[in-house]
C-alpha cells in the first residue's frame, strides 16, 4: 500500500527557475554543482510520479531589459538565446541524473531544441520526460515570469513554482526590519496594488485574469522543490 506521506500534492509543476540560480555564486555562468542538486531533487519527484515543465530565465548570461542594446527587441532575443544556453546545459543534467529530459524552444533552432507546442510538450510529459521550454515566449518585452505562467496555462499545470533568491512574500524587507512576517498566502491584486517586485507585474496581472495558483520560494537549497512538491509549509502562495 502506498505510504500517504510520500505522496506528492501536485501531479504536474511548472517550475520556474532563474538564470541566477543556474549560476548560484559561482565564477562562471553555470554552476554545474548547484545544478546537479536541483536536478536530483527533480529526478526524486519524477519517481514519485510528478510531471515537471521548467522555464529557466537568462539573468546569468544577459538581462533583456538592462541590456546596453540600443534595440530593445534585439536585446530582448539575446535574452531569448541565453535561456536556451542554460536549458540545454539543465538538460545536460538532467540527463547525468538519471532522468529522461527535453528542450523545447519558442524559436526555432532546428539541430539544437525542437519547436515548443502545447501538445508535444504534453505528449513528453505523459511519457515521463522532464520538459524544459526555452525562449521565453518567443516576443520581446515579456519576462521568462511571465512565460512561465503562460507555459503553465498551456499544458494545464496543478500549479507554478517560482524558484527565487527569496523565500516568499514579507510583510516588510526582512533585511530591513527585523519583525518582518512571511506570508503564507497573498493576492495578485496585493501584488499589483503595492508594486511588489517579487513577481514580474505583467505575469501577476496574467495570473490573475487566469486564476493561476503560484508557489514563491527561495532555491538556495535546492531540497525545497521537493518539500514544495509534497505541499510543506515553505514560500508563500500567491493565487
Amino acid at each position: 500500500m502506498e505510504n500517504e506521506c510520500m505522496k506528492p500534492k501536485y501531479r504536474r509543476v511548472l517550475l520556474k527557475l532563474s538564470g541566477e540560480a543556474m549560476a548560484d555564486g559561482g565564477e562562471g555562468i553555470l554552476n554545474f554543482d548547484f545544478m546537479g542538486r536541483i536536478c536530483t531533487q527533480i529526478k526524486e519527484c519524477s519517481e514519485l510520479g510528478v510531471q515537471f515543465g521548467i522555464v529557466v530565465g537568462a539573468g546569468n548570461i544577459w538581462r533583456g531589459r538592462g541590456g546596453k542594446c540600443r534595440n530593445r527587441s534585439r536585446s530582448d532575443a539575446m535574452g531569448m538565446l541565453a535561456t536556451v544556453i542554460n536549458s540545454l546545459a539543465l538538460q545536460d543534467e538532467l540527463e547525468a541524473s538519471g532522468q529522461k529530459a527535453v528542450v523545447l524552444s519558442a524559436k526555432q533552432i532546428p539541430g539544437v531544441a525542437e519547436i515548443y507546442s502545447r501538445d508535444l510538450a504534453v505528449d513528453y510529459l505523459e511519457r515521463g520526460y522532464t520538459v524544459i521550454i526555452a525562449g521565453g515566449t518567443g516576443n520581446p518585452f515579456f519576462s521568462t515570469d511571465t512565460a512561465g505562467l503562460l507555459r503553465a496555462a498551456e499544458i494545464d499545470a496543478d500549479i507554478t513554482f517560482l524558484a527565487k533568491n527569496i523565500d516568499g512574500v514579507y510583510t516588510a524587507d526582512p533585511k530591513k526590519d527585523s519583525n518582518a512576517v512571511r506570508l503564507k498566502e497573498v493576492t495578485y491584486d496585493y501584488i499589483l496594488k503595492n508594486d511588489l517586485k517579487v513577481i514580474d507585474l505583467a505575469a501577476a496581472g496574467f495570473g490573475r485574469e487566469n486564476a493561476q495558483k503560484v508557489l514563491l520560494f527561495g532555491l538556495q537549497e535546492p531540497e525545497n522543490i521537493k518539500s514544495a512538491v509534497m505541499g510543506e509549509d515553505i514560500g508563500t502562495v500567491v493565487y
